[in-house]
């Protein structure tokens, strides 16, 4: 799947940003901000997008941008096993088949309880229920686990042992986002699956980055073949790249896959749509083929996601702002 696209000279229509805004406010909306080509063609008042809100499990959308930093920076391969870095793996038949690669596609074989990360050692340890690369289980071991790997192959290179040290320097400082927010876990190491705060205005430029091939100025941030590989889904999750959602139909059955209506429509959406997703419904879209760079932020209100009643609906969201350019 191509990120960088031209984009479209058509600008967002008034009316269908107006809808797009109501509809974002009557569902929990905190924030909107839509780029075409890098210009703000329709956002909710300046004040909402300076604020920082967590991103939640859009922090796991990082994940494959800070593989591939480390890829180009030479110290990490998608397809090398983590035994190759974690040892203790090496005994174990299962484990110590475990690449990179199905750990940021959620197939390494553990299940986890989404939204309680163990720390890094607790899920080094957990479970393997299923040979990897068969089956897709969303949750925080795996992205705890890559935290294990790139805490000791950021000291074995040199650096300091800390992931979002790495990415602040590597990505967020180029791209113009400064000192992210970014809670601990249990263990005191910065988490993975969740626990980044941004403005809507910091997540675009994440977003614009992915639009235009994860390079600054023309120039490669990160290595482009592996770039290119976090958009490619996996056999057990078409939808599911290397930590980014992509407009897929999925066998998945998991609640996370669910949650989104996108692969259920489609034929309503741009095929080169993906996004990070994050409980609450945090939501930031790119698709390359229009130009765009969109970030819904929303309050998190757990009772409404328990009762089922959240009546947010990417697919309307999206084709409101999207049918009428």
């Amino acid at each position: 799947m191509a990120l960088a696209g031209a984009g479209a000279a058509q600008t967002i229509d008034p009316s269908a940003c107006a809808a797009a805004l109501r509809f974002a406010a009557t569902n929990r909306g905190v924030s909107v901000l839509v780029l075409q080509d890098g210009k703000q063609v329709c956002a909710s008042p300046e004040a909402t997008l300076m604020e920082r809100h967590e991103l939640w499990s859009g922090t796991k959308s990082f994940l494959g941008l800070i593989a591939a930093a480390a890829v180009q920076d030479k110290f990490l391969a998608l397809d090398e096993p983590v035994a190759t870095t974690v040892p203790e793996w090496s005994s174990d038949p299962l484990r110590r088949t475990i690449t990179i690669r199905h750990l940021l596609s959620m197939t390494s074989g553990q299940a986890s309880q989404i939204g309680r990360p163990p720390g890094y050692a607790d899920a080094l340890n957990a479970a393997v229920n299923a040979p990897p690369g068969t089956r897709f289980q969303y949750g925080p071991t795996p992205s705890q686990i890559f935290g294990e790997v790139m805490r000791r192959k950021l000291l074995s290179s040199g650096r300091p042992g800390d992931v979002r040290q790495y990415l602040q320097e590597r990505l967020l400082t180029p791209i113009g986002i400064a000192n992210v927010t970014w809670r601990m876990g249990p263990d005191g190491a910065p988490l993975m699956p969740q626990g980044a705060s941004l403005s809507a205005r910091e997540w675009a430029r994440v977003g614009e980055f992915v639009r235009v091939g994860g390079r600054l100025n023309g120039v490669p941030l990160v290595d482009p073949e592996t770039f290119a590989q976090l958009f490619k889904g996996s056999d057990a999750n078409p939808a599911y790249g290397l930590s980014w959602w992509l407009a897929r139909q999925t066998p998945a059955r998991d609640v996370v896959s669910q949650t989104s209506d996108i692969p259920r429509n489609i034929t309503s959406l741009p095929g080169d749509l993906v996004y990070a997703a994050g409980i609450g419904d945090q939501r930031l879209y790119v698709i390359p083929s229009h130009g765009l760079t969109i970030v819904r932020q929303a309050q998190l209100d757990l009772a409404v996601i328990t009762r089922g009643q959240s009546g947010w609906s990417d697919t309307k969201f999206l084709t409101t702002l999207i049918s009428a350019r």
